[in-house]
């Protein structure tokens, strides 16, 4: 089966740009070793394990899976031969601690064969991204980058910011740095060519321009101001924007200026007047000594403290389109040099590569990563340490950048690490805390009540994890803020106990924050008593008098009280712990009572749509009207059927 399967992949793999050509699962197969069953690591037996799976491994390039007793993927890897690579590890002796430790957990590894060791390469990073081992180099910010999108599936071509798989007909301008980069560029885009982007059921439905053409930034095609035409050559100008050649755009501009004001016709001089000025503002911010330069990144890389940065400048056409700061994960022991490859791979994984990339130090395998990379973009790819001139300016930008990233990184997280010991020391915790949850309710007079759950960690917000709570008990009485807390914690904590009762998920907290005094404080204790819950600390946050900030009292659950002083870092911190409460839980009571206004009674009725619905009200006037309305009446409404009408009716006169 095995052998089938590759010489499946084989034949796939012969064709570079199939569909399936790094479907592993046509050339995969697990190799158990012969190792004993068990999860406790033993570097012996795990050297043994992988001593079994060498002998019948073959002499050809592919990507290996290390595996632990319970299948989960330790490390992956890529090799010119399988055999030879996969024998090192058997050497223990002479392998770092980090490899001893990963050699130790192994109990059977996992086999792909490729045709080629680039194509080891690309495969070898999207594993990567897909399982992130605990023993590779990961890319911690694997968000998807925007890109500029000018569509191609229209008669005026809509100009808009995309994320996400690139299918959309049309040319992609890519990536930016960040979101604030790319509405950057697309306003200079509006402000300079006028380009439409707006949806296209908005376009087709407009009788009058909108406001955009107002402040003159839209040409206003939906309403036929400007003929196709004279819109593509605005789309052609564009592009040349886009892709570097801004100078001959720039003199096209002033040369169609100069024309309209020896004609007279001040207006339009006016107008390409603005739109020569807002191109010439968007060339003097992206300049970065980028000049000639055409479409490159630039990354460089700072070590200290046991951490990495990786600072990275995007420029196309001779433009920068914004920098970013990377902070690989699992990087303890591993040279700089394998890192910055492993960055690169990961990072071109999901974003197309440009025809040069710039870093301060070469790379491990660096040909073979151009190969790879190459192979990818479809045409050739370099990579380059620069040595003098424009690109070793820009280069060393890039370190400056790297180095003062990772300088505040340091900063922020020896003081994180400080108020976290300062934390676990004040409210008598064993360790900083990894999870704090921070619960709030929000209501007015009791209406549209719910509570709110946010939750912060050692980096941060994780936001990933918030939880609202609607109220909807009936034992829950209306503006019972006490009530509402029972409830909360009894339906999160009562699940929490049911999906992981043994608490290895990371989901249950090291510490509760409650927005609130005593009252609050004994609610949670009855609901902890009545779960069998006793050893999550937790404590209520009160405002001082006048509800002022920086006079919060806090309440221990054995009854005890005490404040801090107004000037104490951990009160700013569990201050702006218990204010992210409190506009998470805001902001969803607003969006809750915003939709309760939307509704009607009309709404439970069964199989009454939001047409029908409007067809009635319009008809009617009010859901009074409709309820009291005879089945004749119902049934000369336009819109409705007479099946429709009966059904309305019957729900309202149930007994006939």
């Amino acid at each position: 089966m095995a052998t089938r399967r590759v010489i499946a992949y084989m034949a796939a793999m012969a064709r570079p740009n199939a569909p399936d050509r790094f479907n592993e699962e046509k050339a995969t197969y697990v190799v158990r070793g012969s190792g004993a069953e068990g999860d406790k690591p033993d570097l012996t037996r795990g050297a043994e394990v992988i001593r079994g799976v060498v002998r019948k491994l073959p002499v050809r390039p592919g990507v290996y899976r290390m595996l632990d007793a319970r299948g989960d993927v330790l490390y992956v890897g890529k090799a010119r031969a399988l055999k030879n690579r996969v024998t090192n590890y058997t050497q223990v002796a002479r392998l770092p601690q980090r490899l001893q430790r990963m050699v130790a957990q192994t109990r059977a590894m996992e086999i792909v064969t490729t045709t080629s060791e680039a194509e080891a390469l690309l495969l070898e990073a999207q594993l990567i991204k897909r399982y992130r081992p605990p023993y590779n180099v990961l890319l911690r910010d694997d968000k998807s980058f925007p890109f500029i999108l000018l569509r191609a599936d229209h008669d005026f071509p809509r100009v808009q910011k995309h994320r996400g798989a690139r299918r959309a007909k049309g040319r992609y301008y890519g990536p930016f740095a960040s979101a604030g980069s790319v509405n950057r560029t697309l306003n200079a885009l509006q402000k300079t060519f006028l380009l439409r982007s707006c949806t296209d059921s908005f376009f087709a439905n407009r009788s009058r321009p909108c406001l955009l053409y107002q402040i003159r930034r839209c040409s206003a095609p939906c309403v036929g101001r400007i003929g196709k035409a004279d819109y593509a050559e605005l789309v052609s100008d564009a592009q040349d924007f886009l892709e570097g050649r801004s100078t001959a755009v720039q003199k096209r501009l002033g040369a169609a200026m100069t024309r309209a004001a020896e004609a007279m016709d001040y207006e339009l001089a006016a107008v390409l007047r603005d739109r020569l000025k807002a191109l010439t503002f968007i060339q003097g911010s992206q300049s970065v000594h980028a000049d000639g330069l055409g479409d490159a990144d630039v990354f460089a890389l700072a070590a200290k403290g046991g951490q990495l940065c990786v600072a990275g400048f995007f420029i196309r056409g001779g433009q920068n389109w914004g920098h970013r700061s990377f902070f690989p994960a699992h990087v303890a022991g591993v040279p700089e040099a394998e890192v910055m490859a492993s960055f690169l791979m990961q990072f071109y994984e999901g974003v197309p590569p440009p025809k040069l990339i710039l870093v301060d130090r070469e790379p491990d395998d660096c040909p073979l990563l151009a190969e790879a990379l190459s192979e990818t973009a479809g045409r050739k790819v370099e990579i380059s340490v620069p040595q003098r001139g424009n690109r070793r300016r820009l280069l060393e930008q890039a370190v400056r950048n790297a180095g003062e990233e990772l300088d505040r990184r340091l900063a922020e997280s020896s003081t994180q690490a400080k108020l976290g010991r300062e934390l676990a020391e004040l409210f008598d915790l064993d360790e900083a805390p990894q999870r704090i949850e921070i619960y709030d309710n929000s209501h007015i007079q009791g209406t549209n009540a719910l509570g709110a759950m946010v939750v912060a960690g050692p980096e941060g917000w994780i936001k990933g994890a918030y939880r609202k709570f609607n109220i909807k008990r009936a034992e829950t009485q209306p503006g019972d803020d006490f009530a509402m807390m029972r409830e909360v914690f009894q339906r999160r904590f009562a699940r929490a106990i049911e999906e992981d009762p043994e608490r290895t998920r990371g989901e249950w907290p090291d510490l509760v924050l409650i927005d609130g005094g005593r009252g609050q404080v004994s609610a949670v204790s009855t609901v902890f008593a009545e779960l069998g819950i006793d050893d999550l600390p937790y404590v209520g946050v009160a405002k001082g008098p006048d509800r002022n900030a920086g006079r919060e009292t806090f309440y221990l659950p054995d009854g005890r009280e005490f404040t801090l002083p107004p000037n104490n870092a951990v009160l700013f911190y569990i201050q702006r712990l218990r204010d992210e409460a409190h506009r998470f839980a805001i902001g969803a009571h607003r969006q809750k009572r915003a939709k309760a206004m939307g509704s009607s009674p009309l709404d439970e009725v069964p199989g009454i749509g939001p047409a029908r619905k409007k067809a009635l009200l319009m008809h009617f006037g009010t859901a009074r009207a409709v309820r009291g309305a005879s089945l004749e009446d119902l049934q000369k409404a336009p819109g409705v059927s007479a099946g429709v009408a009966q059904a309305v009716y019957d729900f309202y006169h149930a007994g006939g």
